[in-house]
């Protein structure tokens, strides 16, 4: 079965962090498939366990980064592999096809790369921000507990 390197972008791009390209790629086979989409839903506890203590759990913390880099790590393999050239993908994922049949990605490939990149950066921004905004408050309110 030919594999499209436009299918498998799309599924980075349009549901990251649930392993469904990787998965398209290897099938249910796939260690980082499921490594996504275990993280993944490690990362929906955190931030559920996040909202009901008001940003005050570690547990939270440590569940809601790992669904992070789940997210982030599928759009970066999004970038990756849509970067690829025609040929490359080829030769791994469709070996011995006929070159009548060869890959021939255009723009709608380098366009799920872009909006990758955006999403990636946008959500890489946000969690860095409420990150550093949680750690900075808990540092006030140990200051402010040691001087009373």
């Amino acid at each position: 079965m030919k594999k499209y390197k436009l299918l498998f972008c799309s599924l980075g791009l349009f549901f990251p962090g649930t392993g469904l390209n990787c998965f398209y790629l290897q099938g249910l086979k796939s260690f980082w498939g499921w490594a996504q989409l275990f993280s993944f839903i490690g990362g929906i506890a955190g931030w559920l366990i996040l909202k009901d203590t008001h940003f005050h759990s570690a547990p939270g913390w440590v569940l809601i980064t790992f669904g992070f880099i789940t997210l982030e790590a599928s759009w970066l393999t999004t970038i990756a592999y849509g970067l690829r050239a025609d040929e490359k993908w080829d030769a791994q994922f469709n070996p011995g096809l006929e070159p009548s049949r060869a890959t021939r990605s255009g723009w709608p490939v380098v366009l799920t790369v872009i909006f990758s990149l955006v999403f990636g950066a946008g959500v890489m921004m946000t969690f860095l921000a409420i990150a550093f905004e949680q750690f900075f408050i808990s540092q006030l309110q140990e200051a402010r507990k040691l001087s009373q």
